[in-house]
C-alpha cells in the first residue's frame, strides 16, 4: 500500500497548499501503547463514563486495508452524522468530476448591446474576479452596455435546502446557493463601541448592500467590565435586520457577517460596481432563466477542485459542499420538475456504491450536513474512507481533510499528543452532534481508518470532543500484542 501511494504522488501535481495539508508530523511527545486486544475495554472505559450515559455513540475502527473490526458500538445505527456529510459529497465530487475540475463563469456577447452572463455556482468567485471581468470587456472595446442578464438557469431549485432550520438560515454559514454565488454569498458589517449608553454604531463595507435593509439598531455601549454579547435576526420576508445586544466600550469593532436574501441581484449590483471602476456605462439589468448565448467574450475560472475541496474539509464550508453537490448534477440529463441538489444526491449514491459503500448507511438531503434530517451509519463513513483510498484519487482526497494540530477544524485539537500530524480526519458539530472520521496512521501499527459520532448529548460541544479526542489518541498508541 505505501508503494502504491509513493506511485500515485508522483503522477499527479498538486499544488503546494495540497503537499502542505498531506504533511505528516511525527509526535514529539512520548508514546505509550496499547495491544490491540485492550483496545475495547480502553474505548468503553471513556464513553461508558456517567457524564455519558443518555448519550448515544456510534464507532467503528478497521484497518485501511481489510475489513478486520477493531471496535463496533453500534456502527450500523443511523446518526445525525451534521458536516461528516462533507466526506460523502466531496469523495462523490472526486470521483465524478475529477481533482482539475474548475467552475467557469461566462459573459456572452448577444448583439445590439445586449451581454448575457452565465453563473455556473463557483463557490469560490468574489469581487476580484468581477473586476477581471470587468478588465476584459473593456479591453475587448466595450465601454456601454444596454442590457446585462444574469442567467441563473444552470442550478434548478430553492437556494436554500427546505429542510434547514432558521436560525441556521441567519448565519452565514447558511447562505443560499445558485448559479450566482459571489463572495460566498455573505456580506459585511461592523458595530462600533461609542460612549458607554449610547447606540452601537453600524458601517457597512458595501454602502449599496445597506439600502436593502431596514436595520434595527439596539445594541448598546457598555463598561469595559462588562462583556460583548451581540444578536442578529431577520425577519421572514429577509427585508428587517434587528441588531440586539451590548458592546464593551473602547473595545475592537465587532464584524458581523450575514447571508445575502437575493444571490442574483447582489451579483448585478457587484458588478456593476466593478463595471463602474472600468468606465463602463450599464443600463438596464436583468434575471432570466435560460435563453441563447452567442460568442463567449469574457470568462473567469475558478481554482482546481483539487484546490476547493480543501477549503470544503478543512474549513468545513457549507457553501462549497453545496455548490460541489448541484455541480454533479451536470453529469446527468436534467429531468423536469427534479431539483440540481436532487440530481446532485442521486449522483453521490451512485458514486458511493461504485466505492463500496451500501447505500442503505446513509440517507441525505444535502451535501453539507447541515440539514437534522441527514442520517448515516459510522460504517459508511468507513467505507467511504477504505474506498477512496484504493483509487487514483486517494491522495487528493486525503489531502482535503484536517491535520490534528496542525490545520483547519483540527488545528487547536490533538496539540502536543501523539495524535499531533498523525491523524487526518473530518468534524462535525451542531448542537447535540458531535463527529469525527479520518484516518490514522499508528506508529506501531498498520494505518487506520475509523468514525465516531454521538448523538443526542446534552454536554457541551468541548466535553464530546475531549472524550472522543481521547479515543484516537488510544488509536495511535496501537501495537500488536
Amino acid at each position: 500500500m505505501s508503494f502504491l501511494l509513493l506511485f500515485l504522488s508522483t503522477q499527479i501535481a498538486f499544488s503546494s497548499r495540497i503537499a502542505k495539508a498531506q504533511t505528516q508530523i511525527a509526535p514529539t511527545t512520548p508514546t505509550k501503547s496499547i495491544c490491540s486486544a485492550q483496545l475495547g475495554t480502553a474505548i468503553d472505559a471513556v464513553i461508558n463514563r456517567p457524564l455519558f450515559s443518555r448519550a448515544r455513540w456510534g464507532i467503528l475502527v478497521q484497518p485501511l486495508t481489510t475489513a478486520q473490526t477493531l471496535y463496533n458500538r453500534d456502527a450500523q445505527k443511523y446518526f445525525t452524522p451534521a458536516s461528516n456529510a462533507k466526506l460523502l459529497t466531496t469523495a462523490a465530487a472526486l470521483q465524478q468530476l475529477g481533482g482539475n475540475f474548475r467552475f467557469r463563469t461566462s459573459i456572452y456577447d448577444n448583439g445590439n448591446g445586449i451581454l448575457r452572463v452565465i453563473g455556473r455556482g463557483d463557490p469560490s468567485l468574489n469581487d476580484t474576479h468581477l473586476q477581471d471581468l470587468a478588465k476584459q470587456l473593456k479591453q475587448k472595446g466595450i465601454i456601454q452596455i444596454k442590457q446585462l442578464i444574469a442567467d441563473d438557469s444552470y442550478i434548478q431549485g430553492e437556494i436554500v435546502n427546505p429542510t434547514w432550520q432558521w436560525e441556521d438560515l441567519q448565519s452565514d454559514y447558511g447562505a443560499p446557493v445558485s448559479s450566482f454565488i459571489l463572495n460566498q454569498n455573505i456580506f459585511s458589517l461592523k458595530l462600533v463601541p461609542q460612549t458607554v449608553g449610547k447606540v452601537s454604531k453600524i458601517v457597512w463595507d458595501d454602502v449599496n448592500e445597506a439600502k436593502q435593509w431596514r436595520t434595527i439598531n439596539q445594541s448598546v455601549t457598555v463598561e469595559q467590565n462588562q462583556p460583548t454579547n451581540i444578536n442578529f435576526t431577520r425577519d421572514l420576508s429577509g427585508t428587517v435586520l434587528r441588531i440586539q445586544g451590548q458592546l464593551t466600550a473602547n473595545s475592537e469593532p465587532y464584524l458581523l457577517n450575514l447571508p445575502i436574501v437575493d444571490p442574483n441581484y447582489y451579483f448585478l449590483r457587484r458588478f456593476r460596481n466593478a463595471l463602474v471602476t472600468e468606465k463602463i456605462t450599464l443600463g438596464q439589468t436583468f434575471v432570466l432563466t435560460g435563453g441563447t448565448n452567442k460568442q463567449e467574450i469574457a470568462a473567469v475560472e475558478s481554482p482546481p477542485l483539487s484546490e476547493l475541496l480543501l477549503e470544503t474539509n478543512v474549513n468545513s464550508n457549507n457553501l462549497y459542499a453545496e455548490a460541489l453537490l448541484r455541480a454533479l448534477a451536470v453529469r446527468k440529463p436534467r429531468v423536469q420538475n427534479q431539483t440540481s441538489a436532487d440530481v446532485g444526491l442521486e449522483v453521490v449514491k451512485a458514486s458511493l456504491t461504485q466505492l463500496g459503500v451500501d447505500p442503505a448507511n446513509y440517507v441525505l438531503v444535502d451535501g453539507s450536513g447541515l440539514s437534522r434530517r441527514d442520517l448515516a451509519t459510522p460504517e459508511a463513513f468507513v467505507q467511504t474512507l477504505r474506498g477512496i483510498a484504493r483509487t487514483p484519487a486517494a491522495f487528493v482526497y486525503r489531502a482535503s481533510l484536517p491535520v490534528a494540530g496542525k490545520s483547519g477544524t483540527l488545528k487547536n485539537r490533538f496539540r502536543n499528543t501523539p495524535a499531533e500530524g498523525i491523524v487526518q480526519a473530518k468534524t462535525g458539530t451542531m448542537t447535540g452532534v458531535v463527529s469525527l472520521s479520518g484516518y490514522v496512521n499508528a506508529l506501531r501499527y498498520e494505518p487506520l481508518v475509523f468514525s465516531i459520532i454521538v448523538n443526542q448529548s446534552e454536554q457541551p460541544a468541548t466535553v464530546v470532543r475531549q472524550a472522543i479526542d481521547e479515543i484516537v489518541v488510544l488509536l495511535t498508541q496501537l501495537q500488536r500484542c
